[in-house]
């Protein structure tokens, strides 16, 4: 009787530890990343009363298994059931971000490296990534050529310092695109001197600062008929509206004409020249006898610089429709406004600037004449930018911290590293939706994992939400209950019984 009181005794016990357990899982139901805990029992203490006997084959009597008597039950697991994904909650925050996938976060208190399926993070005063109970976010930092670095996780700082701005980048190509229709009334004709269209065309500095440039593209009328255009670079000014270089003014014949810049082609000459393919039919220039092209009607012909135009007839045609204007000589070359003396030395942010202007998109088309230089670096032309300041941060799906800049720049900052373990179930609870690295879960190698090696992903704006199942948890508390009930009863009934053999005594 002395044994069932201690069996019940027991059985008590370790139903009121798996109360616990399922009572924590319940009040963490609405926990992010927490990971749902298990218990199960195991039977202990067992007394033999008589062992296992075998046959005798001399007296004949048979074998008799061994009388054992057990002494209650004890607690034999608490598991952890990490391999289980909790549900996704949307919060539509950037910075929040789901693992689609078995690994775990890296985060660290300055000291050690704890793991997470907690992804709530967001950005402290001193821009690094860090979680709700300020422990930073660990991974891959970026080169100078902006590649991820897979080396020991560090802190990912992901604002502040350098991260605020993006560099500004001078313009080293464009493009001028529109149309020049040859019966515009604005170009030449005639004995008119100063009939031109105008064009302005906008580049950045070494420093970021912007610049516009004034085109003035003239219409001549060759002896023969044949039409080309000339264009003239009148003047640069900055940002300000101040004029940094300008052409010259003169009369000639009482007509007011222009000492233009000189354009800084590769050949000196002021002037660069487009012709047009007028034809009806395409035509195929011939190199080594061997059509490299076709140009269709109203399309451009030739490029040239200088007076010197390439005839139709004859003269093969290179395809190259863009020219180089040397800016540091255009700024030395010209005048300033009222007549002040030119610039002996260009701007240090101008020196040695040179920007590729192509032309191969210009049509001589019947319709209205406009043209245009597009600036902003897209269509594979570097137009520059100016300096820009950080607008907003996302996250990729990869892992990579991807900053936005005022200036159209998108650069990576950073890549979160995660890590995965041989034994995930192996980990410790350390509170917090923390889990520390034990013997038996397997070691953290200090690099971590990109979460795409195993085909996972990460999701933003989203969080991973308890993986606890209310209803198997309600459920076993009411087996929890008869179980604790039932082993009540075993004490008072062996009190009972203990009672009734004290009574013999009466």
């Amino acid at each position: 009787m002395m044994r069932s009181m201690f069996s019940g005794v027991a059985g008590l016990r370790t139903h009121q530890s798996k109360m616990d357990v399922i009572g924590n899982n319940i009040a963490n139901v609405n926990t992010v990343g927490y990971k749902t805990q298990n218990v199960t029992f195991t039977d202990v203490f067992y007394q033999t009363v008589q062992a296992a006997s075998g046959p005798n084959a001399e007296t004949g009597k048979g074998g008799t298994n061994a009388k054992q008597i057990g002494i209650g039950s004890a607690l034999g697991t608490i598991a952890t059931n990490v391999s289980k994904q909790g549900g996704m909650q949307a919060t539509d925050n950037p910075f929040d971000v789901m693992i689609n996938g078995d690994e775990f976060f890296i985060v660290s208190d300055g000291q050690s490296n704890y793991f997470t399926k907690a992804g709530n993070f967001n950005v402290d005063e001193a821009g690094n990534l860090v979680n709700g109970s300020g422990m930073t976010v660990m991974g891959w930092q970026v080169n100078d050529d902006g590649d991820i670095i897979k080396s020991r996780v560090t802190a990912l700082k992901v604002m502040g310092g350098d991260k605020s701005s993006a560099p500004p980048e001078k313009t080293t190509q464009t493009h001028m695109t529109g149309n020049l229709n040859q019966k515009d009334d604005a170009f030449l004709v005639s004995a008119v001197k100063d009939q031109y269209v105008s064009y302005t065309m906008e580049f950045y500095d070494s420093q970021g600062y912007l610049y516009s440039s004034t085109w003035h593209v003239k219409k001549v009328i060759e002896d023969d008929g044949g039409i080309y255009y000339t264009m003239n670079l009148y003047d640069i000014m900055d940002q300000n509206g101040k004029v940094v270089s300008k052409a010259e003014e003169v009369e000639v014949d009482g007509s007011k004409q222009y000492n233009y810049l000189n354009a800084g082609t590769t050949d000196g000459a002021t002037t660069i020249n487009i012709r047009f393919n007028n034809t009806t039919e395409p035509i195929e220039s011939a190199q080594n006898a061997t059509p490299s092209y076709s140009i269709a009607p109203g399309e451009i012909l030739s490029i040239s610089t200088g007076t010197a135009v390439p005839s139709k007839d004859g003269t093969p045609y290179s395809g190259d429709f863009a020219q180089t204007i040397d800016i540091e000589a255009l700024v030395k070359n010209g005048v300033l406004k009222d007549g002040e003396p030119k610039i002996t030395d260009a701007p240090l942010s101008l020196r040695g600037q040179k920007i590729e202007i192509d032309f191969a998109q210009m049509t001589n088309y019947g319709s209205k004449s406009n043209l245009e230089c597009p600036r902003g670096d897209v269509d594979g032309y570097n137009r520059g930018k100016a300096a820009g300041k950080l607008s907003s941060l996302a996250i990729s799906d990869d892992g990579k911290v991807v900053g936005n800049y005022t200036n159209g720049d998108i650069i990576t900052l950073g890549q979160i590293a995660v890590t995965s373990f041989a034994n995930p179930a192996g980990l410790q609870k350390m509170g917090n939706n923390l889990f520390a690295a034990t013997m038996n879960s397997g070691s953290f190698d200090g690099i971590g994992m990109d979460v795409t090696t195993n085909g996972d992903s990460l999701t933003t704006g989203v969080l991973e939400m308890s993986n606890v199942d209310l209803a198997y948890e309600f459920t076993e508390m009411i087996t929890t209950q008869r179980g604790f009930q039932a082993n009540s009863r075993i004490i008072t009934t062996s009190d009972t019984m203990l009672e009734e053999l004290i009574n013999l005594k009466r």
